[in-house]
Protein backbone atom coordinates (compact mmCIF):
# COMPACT_ATOMS: atom_id res chain seq x y z
CA UNK A 1 0.00 0.00 0.00
CA UNK A 2 1.36 3.43 -0.93
CA UNK A 3 1.92 6.04 1.76
CA UNK A 4 -0.74 8.75 2.13
CA UNK A 5 -0.03 12.04 0.39
CA UNK A 6 -0.36 13.95 3.67
CA UNK A 7 -0.18 13.30 7.36
CA UNK A 8 -3.04 15.73 8.02
CA UNK A 9 -5.72 17.29 5.86
CA UNK A 10 -7.51 20.23 7.51
CA UNK A 11 -10.81 21.02 5.80
CA UNK A 12 -11.66 24.68 6.37
CA UNK A 13 -9.27 27.60 6.95
CA UNK A 14 -11.40 29.37 9.57
CA UNK A 15 -10.73 30.43 13.14
CA UNK A 16 -9.58 26.95 14.19
CA UNK A 17 -8.35 25.60 10.86
CA UNK A 18 -5.63 28.23 10.50
CA UNK A 19 -4.42 27.38 14.00
CA UNK A 20 -4.18 23.68 13.13
CA UNK A 21 -2.31 24.37 9.90
CA UNK A 22 0.25 26.46 11.78
CA UNK A 23 0.76 24.26 14.83
CA UNK A 24 0.78 20.90 13.02
CA UNK A 25 3.19 22.07 10.32
CA UNK A 26 5.51 23.55 12.96
CA UNK A 27 6.67 19.96 13.39
CA UNK A 28 8.76 19.43 10.26
CA UNK A 29 7.95 15.72 10.05
CA UNK A 30 4.25 16.49 9.50
CA UNK A 31 3.06 17.05 5.93
CA UNK A 32 -0.09 19.22 6.18
CA UNK A 33 -2.74 20.24 3.63
CA UNK A 34 -5.16 23.10 4.38
CA UNK A 35 -8.27 23.20 2.17
CA UNK A 36 -10.39 26.36 1.90
CA UNK A 37 -13.50 26.85 -0.24
CA UNK A 38 -13.07 30.63 -0.42
CA UNK A 39 -10.30 32.88 -1.64
CA UNK A 40 -6.84 33.08 -0.14
CA UNK A 41 -5.01 36.37 0.38
CA UNK A 42 -1.31 36.36 1.07
CA UNK A 43 0.03 38.59 3.86
CA UNK A 44 -0.06 42.18 2.67
CA UNK A 45 -2.61 41.38 -0.02
CA UNK A 46 -5.76 41.32 2.11
CA UNK A 47 -8.69 43.32 0.70
CA UNK A 48 -9.33 46.66 2.44
CA UNK A 49 -12.80 45.46 3.45
CA UNK A 50 -11.27 42.58 5.43
CA UNK A 51 -8.72 44.83 7.13
CA UNK A 52 -11.29 47.51 7.99
CA UNK A 53 -11.84 48.11 11.71
CA UNK A 54 -15.54 48.58 10.93
CA UNK A 55 -16.60 44.96 10.63
CA UNK A 56 -19.77 45.48 8.60
CA UNK A 57 -17.74 46.39 5.52
CA UNK A 58 -16.57 42.79 5.10
CA UNK A 59 -19.57 41.25 6.84
CA UNK A 60 -22.01 42.85 4.39
CA UNK A 61 -20.00 41.97 1.29
CA UNK A 62 -21.29 38.71 -0.26
CA UNK A 63 -17.90 37.86 -1.79
CA UNK A 64 -16.56 36.87 1.64
CA UNK A 65 -19.40 34.65 2.89
CA UNK A 66 -21.31 31.49 1.98
CA UNK A 67 -24.02 32.37 -0.57
CA UNK A 68 -27.66 31.78 0.21
CA UNK A 69 -27.18 30.66 3.80
CA UNK A 70 -30.34 31.41 5.80
CA UNK A 71 -31.75 30.43 9.17
CA UNK A 72 -34.91 30.47 11.24
CA UNK A 73 -34.26 32.21 14.54
CA UNK A 74 -37.40 32.36 16.65
CA UNK A 75 -39.07 29.54 18.57
CA UNK A 76 -40.42 26.65 16.53
CA UNK A 77 -44.24 26.65 16.48
CA UNK A 78 -46.03 23.75 18.10
CA UNK A 79 -48.78 22.30 15.91
CA UNK A 80 -49.13 25.41 13.74
CA UNK A 81 -47.55 25.70 10.28
CA UNK A 82 -43.93 26.83 10.44
CA UNK A 83 -44.10 30.22 8.74
CA UNK A 84 -41.04 31.70 10.45
CA UNK A 85 -38.98 33.82 8.03
CA UNK A 86 -35.61 32.48 6.97
CA UNK A 87 -33.12 35.32 7.28
CA UNK A 88 -29.55 35.59 6.02
CA UNK A 89 -26.96 34.05 8.32
CA UNK A 90 -23.42 35.15 7.54
CA UNK A 91 -20.57 32.66 7.75
CA UNK A 92 -17.14 33.46 6.35
CA UNK A 93 -16.09 31.78 3.10
CA UNK A 94 -12.60 33.19 2.79
CA UNK A 95 -9.19 32.52 4.28
CA UNK A 96 -9.63 33.05 8.02
CA UNK A 97 -13.32 32.11 7.81
CA UNK A 98 -15.64 34.16 9.98
CA UNK A 99 -12.65 35.67 11.79
CA UNK A 100 -12.13 37.65 8.55
CA UNK A 101 -15.58 39.25 8.66
CA UNK A 102 -16.58 39.37 12.34
CA UNK A 103 -16.57 42.21 14.87
CA UNK A 104 -13.03 41.38 16.09
CA UNK A 105 -14.26 41.09 19.70
CA UNK A 106 -11.60 39.06 21.53
CA UNK A 107 -13.11 37.70 24.74
CA UNK A 108 -12.85 34.33 26.45
CA UNK A 109 -16.06 33.90 28.41
CA UNK A 110 -16.24 32.93 32.06
CA UNK A 111 -14.51 30.17 34.05
CA UNK A 112 -17.96 28.72 34.77
CA UNK A 113 -18.46 28.11 31.02
CA UNK A 114 -15.56 25.71 30.83
CA UNK A 115 -16.18 24.04 34.16
CA UNK A 116 -19.64 23.32 32.75
CA UNK A 117 -18.07 21.83 29.60
CA UNK A 118 -16.09 19.41 31.74
CA UNK A 119 -19.19 18.53 33.75
CA UNK A 120 -20.94 17.68 30.45
CA UNK A 121 -18.28 15.09 29.63
CA UNK A 122 -15.51 17.13 27.97
CA UNK A 123 -12.76 15.92 30.29
CA UNK A 124 -9.84 18.31 30.49
CA UNK A 125 -11.80 21.29 29.18
CA UNK A 126 -12.46 22.94 32.55
CA UNK A 127 -11.15 26.45 33.21
CA UNK A 128 -7.77 25.25 34.44
CA UNK A 129 -7.54 23.02 31.37
CA UNK A 130 -8.27 25.72 28.80
CA UNK A 131 -6.50 28.71 30.37
CA UNK A 132 -3.02 27.69 29.12
CA UNK A 133 -4.36 27.62 25.57
CA UNK A 134 -6.01 31.04 25.89
CA UNK A 135 -2.66 32.33 27.09
CA UNK A 136 -0.85 30.56 24.25
CA UNK A 137 -2.90 32.26 21.54
CA UNK A 138 -2.83 35.84 22.81
CA UNK A 139 -0.51 38.79 22.92
CA UNK A 140 -2.36 41.02 25.36
CA UNK A 141 -1.07 44.56 24.94
CA UNK A 142 -2.72 45.94 28.08
CA UNK A 143 -2.50 43.29 30.81
CA UNK A 144 0.11 40.86 32.12
CA UNK A 145 0.19 38.21 34.81
CA UNK A 146 -0.94 34.61 35.22
CA UNK A 147 -4.29 35.14 33.45
CA UNK A 148 -2.81 36.66 30.30
CA UNK A 149 -0.50 35.72 27.46
CA UNK A 150 1.92 38.21 25.97
CA UNK A 151 3.76 36.38 23.21
CA UNK A 152 1.02 34.60 21.22
CA UNK A 153 0.08 35.29 17.58
CA UNK A 154 -3.25 37.07 18.28
CA UNK A 155 -2.86 40.66 19.51
CA UNK A 156 -5.49 41.89 21.97
CA UNK A 157 -6.00 45.54 22.81
CA UNK A 158 -8.64 47.79 24.34
CA UNK A 159 -9.75 51.36 23.75
CA UNK A 160 -10.08 52.37 27.38
CA UNK A 161 -11.01 56.03 26.99
CA UNK A 162 -12.23 58.59 24.49
CA UNK A 163 -15.43 56.71 23.77
CA UNK A 164 -18.01 58.40 21.50
CA UNK A 165 -20.84 60.28 23.25
CA UNK A 166 -23.50 57.59 22.77
CA UNK A 167 -21.22 54.88 24.19
CA UNK A 168 -20.05 57.12 27.01
CA UNK A 169 -23.63 58.04 27.83
CA UNK A 170 -24.69 54.42 28.07
CA UNK A 171 -22.03 53.63 30.65
CA UNK A 172 -22.82 56.75 32.62
CA UNK A 173 -26.31 55.25 32.78
CA UNK A 174 -24.87 51.85 33.78
CA UNK A 175 -22.79 53.47 36.53
CA UNK A 176 -25.91 55.16 37.85
CA UNK A 177 -27.33 51.64 38.40
CA UNK A 178 -24.30 50.65 40.46
CA UNK A 179 -22.13 48.93 37.84
CA UNK A 180 -18.39 49.63 37.94
CA UNK A 181 -15.68 49.60 35.30
CA UNK A 182 -13.95 46.20 35.51
CA UNK A 183 -11.25 47.32 33.01
CA UNK A 184 -10.31 43.73 32.09
CA UNK A 185 -13.17 41.61 30.79
CA UNK A 186 -10.88 38.60 30.32
CA UNK A 187 -9.52 38.68 33.86
CA UNK A 188 -12.29 40.13 36.05
CA UNK A 189 -15.35 37.91 36.02
CA UNK A 190 -17.95 39.81 38.02
CA UNK A 191 -20.77 42.06 36.84
CA UNK A 192 -19.82 45.41 35.40
CA UNK A 193 -18.80 47.25 32.25
CA UNK A 194 -15.42 47.29 30.50
CA UNK A 195 -13.59 48.27 27.36
CA UNK A 196 -13.90 45.26 25.08
CA UNK A 197 -10.76 43.47 23.95
CA UNK A 198 -10.37 43.37 20.17
CA UNK A 199 -8.07 41.46 17.82
CA UNK A 200 -7.01 44.56 15.97
CA UNK A 201 -3.69 46.37 15.56
CA UNK A 202 -3.00 49.75 13.94
CA UNK A 203 -6.73 49.95 13.20
CA UNK A 204 -6.55 46.79 11.09
CA UNK A 205 -8.20 43.42 11.69
CA UNK A 206 -6.06 40.51 12.79
CA UNK A 207 -7.96 37.43 11.64
CA UNK A 208 -6.93 33.87 12.39
CA UNK A 209 -5.34 33.78 8.93
CA UNK A 210 -3.37 36.97 9.51
CA UNK A 211 -2.23 35.76 12.93
CA UNK A 212 -1.37 32.14 12.10
CA UNK A 213 -0.66 32.00 8.34
CA UNK A 214 2.18 34.49 8.27
CA UNK A 215 4.78 34.70 5.51
CA UNK A 216 7.14 32.53 7.51
CA UNK A 217 4.47 29.87 8.09
CA UNK A 218 3.47 29.87 4.42
CA UNK A 219 7.09 29.32 3.41
CA UNK A 220 7.20 25.97 5.21
CA UNK A 221 7.76 23.24 2.64
CA UNK A 222 5.55 20.85 4.62
CA UNK A 223 2.43 23.09 4.44
CA UNK A 224 0.21 23.31 1.35
CA UNK A 225 -2.78 25.67 1.11
CA UNK A 226 -5.46 24.92 -1.49
CA UNK A 227 -7.93 27.82 -1.75
CA UNK A 228 -10.94 27.91 -4.04
CA UNK A 229 -11.28 24.21 -3.28
CA UNK A 230 -14.41 22.60 -1.88
CA UNK A 231 -14.42 19.31 0.03
CA UNK A 232 -17.08 17.04 -1.48
CA UNK A 233 -16.79 13.74 0.32
CA UNK A 234 -14.67 11.72 2.70
CA UNK A 235 -12.80 8.68 1.44
CA UNK A 236 -13.41 5.48 3.39
CA UNK A 237 -11.79 2.15 3.98
CA UNK A 238 -14.62 0.53 5.94
CA UNK A 239 -15.08 2.88 8.89
CA UNK A 240 -11.61 4.41 8.58
CA UNK A 241 -11.20 7.76 6.83
CA UNK A 242 -8.36 7.68 4.32
CA UNK A 243 -8.68 11.18 2.90
CA UNK A 244 -11.03 13.49 1.06
CA UNK A 245 -12.34 14.16 -2.41
CA UNK A 246 -12.19 17.84 -3.30
CA UNK A 247 -13.39 19.85 -6.26
CA UNK A 248 -11.01 22.47 -7.63
CA UNK A 249 -11.72 24.35 -10.86
CA UNK A 250 -14.41 21.77 -11.74
CA UNK A 251 -11.95 18.90 -11.30
CA UNK A 252 -12.54 16.22 -8.69
CA UNK A 253 -9.34 15.17 -6.89
CA UNK A 254 -8.93 12.38 -4.32
CA UNK A 255 -6.30 13.18 -1.68
CA UNK A 256 -5.15 10.66 0.91
CA UNK A 257 -4.09 11.42 4.47
CA UNK A 258 -3.20 9.66 7.67
CA UNK A 259 -5.74 11.82 9.50
CA UNK A 260 -8.49 14.16 8.31
CA UNK A 261 -9.72 17.09 10.42
CA UNK A 262 -13.05 18.76 9.62
CA UNK A 263 -12.92 22.43 10.58
CA UNK A 264 -15.83 23.89 8.64
CA UNK A 265 -17.77 25.54 11.47
CA UNK A 266 -20.86 24.71 13.48
CA UNK A 267 -23.16 24.85 10.44
CA UNK A 268 -21.10 23.27 7.66
CA UNK A 269 -19.27 20.57 9.67
CA UNK A 270 -22.40 18.63 10.70
CA UNK A 271 -23.84 18.94 7.19
CA UNK A 272 -20.61 17.56 5.72
CA UNK A 273 -20.56 14.64 8.16
CA UNK A 274 -24.18 13.76 7.45
CA UNK A 275 -23.64 13.80 3.69
CA UNK A 276 -20.88 11.28 4.34
CA UNK A 277 -23.06 8.91 6.34
CA UNK A 278 -22.10 10.06 9.84
CA UNK A 279 -25.17 11.21 11.75
CA UNK A 280 -28.70 10.21 12.81
CA UNK A 281 -29.36 6.97 10.93
CA UNK A 282 -33.08 7.46 10.26
CA UNK A 283 -32.60 10.95 8.87
CA UNK A 284 -29.77 9.82 6.61
CA UNK A 285 -31.69 6.82 5.34
CA UNK A 286 -34.67 9.05 4.51
CA UNK A 287 -32.38 10.95 2.13
CA UNK A 288 -30.91 7.79 0.63
CA UNK A 289 -27.55 8.22 2.37
CA UNK A 290 -25.79 5.04 3.47
CA UNK A 291 -25.05 5.00 7.19
CA UNK A 292 -21.40 4.63 8.20
CA UNK A 293 -21.78 5.68 11.84
CA UNK A 294 -25.11 6.24 13.59
CA UNK A 295 -24.35 9.33 15.70
CA UNK A 296 -27.62 10.87 16.87
CA UNK A 297 -25.99 14.14 17.98
CA UNK A 298 -24.67 15.27 14.59
CA UNK A 299 -26.49 18.48 13.69
CA UNK A 300 -28.38 18.60 16.99
CA UNK A 301 -27.90 20.84 20.03
CA UNK A 302 -27.34 23.96 17.88
CA UNK A 303 -26.79 26.93 20.18
CA UNK A 304 -26.43 30.70 19.80
CA UNK A 305 -26.84 33.92 21.77
CA UNK A 306 -30.45 35.13 21.29
CA UNK A 307 -30.81 38.88 21.27
CA UNK A 308 -32.77 41.95 20.21
CA UNK A 309 -31.72 45.51 19.50
CA UNK A 310 -32.78 49.08 20.10
CA UNK A 311 -31.75 51.68 17.56
CA UNK A 312 -31.29 55.41 17.88
CA UNK A 313 -30.94 58.29 15.48
CA UNK A 314 -27.76 60.01 16.60
CA UNK A 315 -27.41 63.74 16.77
CA UNK A 316 -24.66 64.99 14.42
CA UNK A 317 -22.27 65.74 17.28
CA UNK A 318 -22.68 62.18 18.63
CA UNK A 319 -21.76 60.43 15.39
CA UNK A 320 -18.39 58.94 14.62
CA UNK A 321 -15.97 61.19 12.86
CA UNK A 322 -15.52 60.11 9.25
CA UNK A 323 -11.94 58.98 9.91
CA UNK A 324 -12.95 56.77 12.89
CA UNK A 325 -13.76 53.26 11.76
CA UNK A 326 -14.13 51.38 15.06
CA UNK A 327 -17.75 51.50 16.27
CA UNK A 328 -17.80 49.18 19.32
CA UNK A 329 -15.78 50.17 22.37
CA UNK A 330 -17.25 48.76 25.58
CA UNK A 331 -19.78 46.27 26.95
CA UNK A 332 -21.85 45.53 30.03
CA UNK A 333 -22.08 42.05 31.55
CA UNK A 334 -24.56 41.43 34.33
CA UNK A 335 -26.45 38.63 36.04
CA UNK A 336 -30.15 37.97 35.56
CA UNK A 337 -30.29 36.17 38.92
CA UNK A 338 -32.89 33.88 37.44
CA UNK A 339 -32.90 30.67 39.44
CA UNK A 340 -30.59 28.06 37.99
CA UNK A 341 -28.78 30.47 35.66
CA UNK A 342 -25.09 31.30 36.15
CA UNK A 343 -23.69 34.70 36.99
CA UNK A 344 -22.74 36.91 34.05
CA UNK A 345 -25.50 35.47 31.87
CA UNK A 346 -26.60 38.79 30.29
CA UNK A 347 -24.81 41.17 27.91
CA UNK A 348 -25.28 44.58 26.32
CA UNK A 349 -22.96 46.28 23.87
CA UNK A 350 -23.61 49.64 22.17
CA UNK A 351 -22.50 50.39 18.65
CA UNK A 352 -21.94 53.97 17.53
CA UNK A 353 -22.65 52.99 13.93
CA UNK A 354 -25.30 50.54 12.74
CA UNK A 355 -24.25 49.77 9.17
CA UNK A 356 -21.62 50.54 6.56
CA UNK A 357 -23.72 53.03 4.57
CA UNK A 358 -24.86 56.65 4.96
CA UNK A 359 -27.97 55.89 6.99
CA UNK A 360 -26.07 53.41 9.14
CA UNK A 361 -23.55 56.16 9.97
CA UNK A 362 -26.40 58.14 11.54
CA UNK A 363 -27.76 55.25 13.61
CA UNK A 364 -26.55 53.80 16.89
CA UNK A 365 -27.46 50.39 18.23
CA UNK A 366 -28.03 49.02 21.69
CA UNK A 367 -27.50 45.27 21.29
CA UNK A 368 -28.63 42.93 24.05
CA UNK A 369 -28.30 39.16 24.19
CA UNK A 370 -28.61 36.29 26.62
CA UNK A 371 -24.98 35.49 27.26
CA UNK A 372 -25.57 31.91 28.44
CA UNK A 373 -28.53 30.40 26.63
CA UNK A 374 -30.30 27.04 26.94
CA UNK A 375 -32.49 26.78 23.84
CA UNK A 376 -31.23 24.38 21.19
CA UNK A 377 -32.00 23.96 17.52
CA UNK A 378 -30.57 21.84 14.74
CA UNK A 379 -28.92 21.70 11.34
CA UNK A 380 -30.73 19.37 8.94
CA UNK A 381 -29.81 18.17 5.48
CA UNK A 382 -32.16 19.06 2.66
CA UNK A 383 -30.36 16.92 0.11
CA UNK A 384 -27.30 14.67 -0.19
CA UNK A 385 -26.00 17.07 -2.86
CA UNK A 386 -22.79 18.75 -1.58
CA UNK A 387 -23.95 22.05 -3.09
CA UNK A 388 -27.32 22.04 -1.30
CA UNK A 389 -27.71 24.44 1.62
CA UNK A 390 -28.61 22.90 4.98
CA UNK A 391 -31.76 23.88 6.84
CA UNK A 392 -30.69 25.85 9.93
CA UNK A 393 -33.17 26.21 12.78
CA UNK A 394 -31.93 27.96 15.92
CA UNK A 395 -35.28 27.62 17.73
CA UNK A 396 -34.34 30.54 19.98
CA UNK A 397 -36.29 31.29 23.15
CA UNK A 398 -37.87 27.84 23.10
CA UNK A 399 -36.46 27.29 26.60
CA UNK A 400 -38.46 29.33 29.11
CA UNK A 401 -35.29 30.51 30.84
CA UNK A 402 -34.13 32.24 27.68
CA UNK A 403 -37.45 33.97 27.07
CA UNK A 404 -37.67 35.11 30.68
CA UNK A 405 -34.17 36.57 30.50
CA UNK A 406 -34.91 38.26 27.19
CA UNK A 407 -37.69 40.11 29.02
CA UNK A 408 -35.21 41.03 31.74
CA UNK A 409 -32.77 42.27 29.10
CA UNK A 410 -35.33 44.40 27.26
CA UNK A 411 -36.35 46.00 30.55
CA UNK A 412 -32.67 46.78 31.19
CA UNK A 413 -32.39 48.45 27.77
CA UNK A 414 -35.52 50.50 28.47
CA UNK A 415 -34.00 51.62 31.75
CA UNK A 416 -30.65 52.55 30.21
CA UNK A 417 -32.06 54.40 27.21
CA UNK A 418 -34.20 56.59 29.44
CA UNK A 419 -31.14 58.06 31.21
CA UNK A 420 -30.42 61.72 30.30
CA UNK A 421 -26.82 60.89 29.37
CA UNK A 422 -28.13 58.63 26.60
CA UNK A 423 -31.09 60.78 25.60
CA UNK A 424 -28.98 63.85 24.92
CA UNK A 425 -27.06 61.99 22.20
CA UNK A 426 -30.15 60.90 20.22
CA UNK A 427 -33.26 62.39 18.65
CA UNK A 428 -35.19 59.12 18.38
CA UNK A 429 -34.85 55.71 20.11
CA UNK A 430 -36.83 52.70 18.90
CA UNK A 431 -37.02 48.89 18.96
CA UNK A 432 -35.42 47.51 15.79
CA UNK A 433 -37.42 45.12 13.65
CA UNK A 434 -35.19 44.86 10.54
CA UNK A 435 -37.65 44.71 7.68
CA UNK A 436 -36.82 42.68 4.59
CA UNK A 437 -36.25 45.95 2.74
CA UNK A 438 -33.71 47.10 5.32
CA UNK A 439 -31.86 43.80 4.97
CA UNK A 440 -31.78 44.23 1.21
CA UNK A 441 -30.23 47.68 1.54
CA UNK A 442 -27.67 46.36 4.03
CA UNK A 443 -25.94 44.30 1.32
CA UNK A 444 -22.70 45.94 0.26
CA UNK A 445 -23.03 47.40 -3.25
CA UNK A 446 -22.38 50.66 -5.09
CA UNK A 447 -26.08 51.13 -5.76
CA UNK A 448 -26.93 50.78 -2.07
CA UNK A 449 -24.09 53.15 -1.19
CA UNK A 450 -25.63 55.86 -3.39
CA UNK A 451 -29.18 55.25 -2.15
CA UNK A 452 -28.20 55.28 1.51
CA UNK A 453 -25.99 58.36 1.16
CA UNK A 454 -28.89 60.29 -0.35
CA UNK A 455 -31.34 58.91 2.21
CA UNK A 456 -29.09 59.88 5.10
CA UNK A 457 -28.76 63.48 3.93
CA UNK A 458 -32.52 63.76 3.46
CA UNK A 459 -33.14 62.35 6.95
CA UNK A 460 -30.93 65.04 8.47
CA UNK A 461 -32.76 67.77 6.58
CA UNK A 462 -36.36 66.66 7.05
CA UNK A 463 -37.52 65.27 10.42
CA UNK A 464 -40.90 63.92 9.19
CA UNK A 465 -39.12 62.04 6.39
CA UNK A 466 -36.60 60.70 8.88
CA UNK A 467 -39.33 59.38 11.17
CA UNK A 468 -41.14 57.89 8.17
CA UNK A 469 -38.02 56.05 6.95
CA UNK A 470 -37.14 54.80 10.42
CA UNK A 471 -40.68 53.56 10.99
CA UNK A 472 -40.93 51.85 7.59
CA UNK A 473 -37.43 50.44 7.19
CA UNK A 474 -36.06 49.78 10.65
CA UNK A 475 -38.70 50.01 13.36
CA UNK A 476 -41.92 48.80 11.77
CA UNK A 477 -43.09 47.25 15.06
CA UNK A 478 -44.00 48.41 18.55
CA UNK A 479 -42.64 51.54 20.19
CA UNK A 480 -40.65 51.49 23.42
CA UNK A 481 -43.83 52.66 25.19
CA UNK A 482 -45.73 49.69 23.70
CA UNK A 483 -43.21 47.31 25.26
CA UNK A 484 -44.54 48.16 28.71
CA UNK A 485 -47.16 45.51 27.92
CA UNK A 486 -45.53 42.10 28.53
CA UNK A 487 -47.58 40.33 25.85
CA UNK A 488 -46.44 42.91 23.29
CA UNK A 489 -42.85 42.52 24.43
CA UNK A 490 -43.00 38.72 24.12
CA UNK A 491 -44.50 38.93 20.63
CA UNK A 492 -41.83 41.42 19.53
CA UNK A 493 -39.06 39.19 20.88
CA UNK A 494 -40.44 36.11 19.11
CA UNK A 495 -40.68 38.03 15.82
CA UNK A 496 -37.32 39.81 15.93
CA UNK A 497 -34.95 37.64 17.99
CA UNK A 498 -31.73 37.02 16.12
CA UNK A 499 -28.31 35.50 16.61
CA UNK A 500 -24.88 37.06 16.62
CA UNK A 501 -22.92 34.64 14.39
CA UNK A 502 -21.96 32.61 17.47
CA UNK A 503 -23.26 29.20 16.35
CA UNK A 504 -21.89 26.25 18.34
CA UNK A 505 -22.37 22.71 19.61
CA UNK A 506 -23.70 20.74 16.62
CA UNK A 507 -20.99 18.04 16.96
CA UNK A 508 -20.42 18.40 20.66
CA UNK A 509 -17.74 16.68 22.71
CA UNK A 510 -18.79 14.22 25.38
CA UNK A 511 -18.14 10.96 27.15
CA UNK A 512 -18.20 7.66 25.19
CA UNK A 513 -21.47 6.59 26.85
CA UNK A 514 -23.24 9.87 25.96
CA UNK A 515 -25.53 9.04 23.00
CA UNK A 516 -25.63 12.70 21.93
CA UNK A 517 -21.87 13.16 21.89
CA UNK A 518 -20.13 13.20 18.50
CA UNK A 519 -16.46 13.49 19.48
CA UNK A 520 -14.24 12.65 22.40
CA UNK A 521 -12.33 15.42 24.22
CA UNK A 522 -9.54 15.19 21.62
CA UNK A 523 -11.98 15.88 18.77
CA UNK A 524 -11.97 12.28 17.49
CA UNK A 525 -15.32 11.29 15.98
CA UNK A 526 -16.95 8.32 17.66
CA UNK A 527 -17.58 5.38 15.35
CA UNK A 528 -14.98 6.19 12.68
CA UNK A 529 -11.20 6.17 12.69
CA UNK A 530 -8.73 8.84 11.55
CA UNK A 531 -11.33 11.63 11.63
CA UNK A 532 -11.51 14.61 13.96
CA UNK A 533 -13.56 17.77 14.21
CA UNK A 534 -12.00 21.02 15.39
CA UNK A 535 -14.21 24.09 15.41
CA UNK A 536 -17.05 25.66 17.41
CA UNK A 537 -19.28 22.67 16.66
CA UNK A 538 -17.53 20.55 19.32
CA UNK A 539 -18.23 23.02 22.15
CA UNK A 540 -20.60 21.32 24.62
CA UNK A 541 -22.45 24.64 25.08
CA UNK A 542 -22.15 28.20 23.86
CA UNK A 543 -19.87 30.19 26.20
CA UNK A 544 -20.55 33.64 27.66
CA UNK A 545 -18.49 35.19 24.88
CA UNK A 546 -18.25 36.08 21.24
CA UNK A 547 -17.02 32.77 19.95
CA UNK A 548 -13.96 33.65 17.84
CA UNK A 549 -11.35 33.56 20.61
CA UNK A 550 -12.86 30.43 22.21
CA UNK A 551 -12.75 28.77 18.78
CA UNK A 552 -9.11 29.70 18.31
CA UNK A 553 -8.51 28.24 21.78
CA UNK A 554 -10.21 25.03 20.61
CA UNK A 555 -7.79 24.94 17.68
CA UNK A 556 -4.82 25.36 20.01
CA UNK A 557 -5.99 22.67 22.43
CA UNK A 558 -6.87 20.10 19.74
CA UNK A 559 -3.55 20.78 18.00
CA UNK A 560 -1.83 20.14 21.31
CA UNK A 561 -3.71 16.86 21.74
CA UNK A 562 -2.75 15.73 18.24
CA UNK A 563 0.92 16.59 18.68
CA UNK A 564 1.03 14.92 22.07
CA UNK A 565 -0.32 11.77 20.43
CA UNK A 566 2.21 11.79 17.60
CA UNK A 567 5.54 12.03 19.40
Amino acid sequence: MSSPAYDFIVIGAGSAGCVLANRLSARSSNNVLLVEAGDDYAPGGEPPEVLDSFAATAHSNPRFSWPGLTAAFGPRPGNAPDDRPRRRYTQGRVIGGTSSINGMVAVRGLPSDYDDWAARGAAGWNWDGVLPFFRRLENDQNFHGPLHGNDGPVPLRRIASGWPPFVEGLFVAAASLGYKNLHDQNGAFGDGYFPIAISNVDNHRVSSAIAYLTRAVRERTNLTILAGTRAERLLFDGTRITGVRVRRRNEAIDISARETIVSMGALQSPAFLMRNGIGPAKELQALGIGVVADRAGVGKHLMEHPGVNFGCYLKPEARLARDVRRQMFAGLRWSSKLEGCPAGDMYIIPSNKAAWHGIGHRLGLLMMWVNRSYSTGEVRLTSPDPAARPDIDFNMCSDWRDLERMLIGVRMMIKLQSHPAVRRTCTQIFPVSYSDRARKYAVYSKANEIRMALGGRLMDLHEPLRRFLVDKLIADGPTIEDLADEATMKAWIADTVLGHWHATSTCRMGAPDDPGAVTDPAGRVYGVASLRICDASIMPAVPCANTNIPTIMVGEKIAGAILDGHH
